[in-house]
């Protein structure tokens, strides 16, 4: 293999940037050519891609985003779309692919090994962390130790006024941000798509937080269940306390990697390109007790996510 691609797709997440920089100058150590592809599969598609080399990945290791830019592209779930793609990879001379994204990102990539025998590697960049066959994905870190600092200022001021704080994160069918932004902000209550909440059972342990001398309450809300405005006011008719509510939105996913996040950057993409230098392709590149694993994109895609019941037993445990 002489000259590999890279892109991002779907939504961008904190360690791109990290990630880019890794595949390229792995690649160019083994002497393999790079090219960026812009806009993730919709640059594919319109052939919109430039060569890399050291100094295009100078300087970026710490910005978050993606300097090759991200874009969603329903044409690439077309067989007139994927068509398109591989002519610009057959047209290019581009053996191979490096993949950075999401669930759906990867079912691209599956698609152009699979039908069109492309070989690529997928790494795990996405705030949500989920996908099961990774502990962790790239942006993950990142994304909830920002919502620490939200919660953490928001704290201050509902504790002055004696309020309770209804916080909103991301993640539409996984609580995973909400979960570990929950326990280590030391919220009282999370609410996440995976388990049903009882706003009974939360007015109850909200007053028996009062009772004990607490002045202020935090409830992080996953965007998969409910928004926090909504749930803010449903809560508001059932208690005396104050109620405000808070959307952190889309600054989680932006802002300077943090260091757990850069060091898996590094390690995905140092991996991704190993495994297309030896001919290995189809495959998602992730990390598991603490080791970097990879595995067939085929199996990876199809693992249902499963929810750590275990930590959210010890936020009940702590929380009160």
């Amino acid at each position: 293999m002489k000259r590999i691609g890279l892109l991002t797709s779907g939504g961008d997440a904190p360690g791109m940037n990290a990630a880019i920089r890794a595949v390229v100058r792995t690649a160019i150590y083994f002497g393999l050519e790079v090219y960026g592809i812009e806009r993730g599969y919709a640059g594919l598609i319109e052939d919109s891609m430039m060569p890399m080399n050291m100094r295009s990945v100078s300087d970026i290791v710490h910005r978050g985003g993606t300097m090759l830019r991200t874009a969603r592209c329903l044409e690439m779930l077309t067989e007139e779309g994927q068509k398109k793609a591989v002519d610009t990879l057959n047209r290019r001379g581009i053996e191979g692919l490096v993949v950075i994204g999401g669930d759906g990102s990867f079912r691209g990539a599956k698609c152009l090994t699979e039908n069109y025998g492309i070989p690529t590697i997928g790494i795990p960049g996405t705030i949500d962390n989920d996908l099961q066959y990774t502990d962790y994905t790239l942006g993950f870190d990142t994304a909830v130790n920002t919502c620490i600092e939200v919660i953490n200022k928001l704290r201050d001021t509902m504790n002055s006024h004696e309020r309770i704080s209804v916080v909103e994160v991301m993640g539409r069918s996984c609580g995973d941000i909400a979960l570990y932004a929950g326990i280590t902000s030391g919220a009282e209550i999370i609410v996440v798509p995976e388990i049903p909440f009882d706003m009974d059972d939360i007015v109850m342990r909200i007053n028996r937080s009062r009772a004990s001398g607490k002045h202020s309450n935090i409830i992080v809300v996953a965007e998969g269940v409910t928004s926090a405005e909504a749930f803010a006011k449903e809560l508001q008719e059932v208690t005396t306390h104050s109620v405000r509510s808070t959307t952190i939105g889309h600054i989680q996913r932006g802002g300077s990697p943090s260091m757990a996040d850069r060091m898996l950057a590094a390690q995905f993409g140092n991996k991704a390109v190993r495994l297309l230098k030896d001919g290995i392709g189809n495959r998602v590149v992730g990390i598991h007790k603490n080791e970097i694993i990879d595995m067939d994109i085929i199996e990876a895609v199809s693992m249902k996510k499963q929810f750590n019941f275990e930590l959210y037993e010890t936020l009940q445990m702590i929380s009160m």
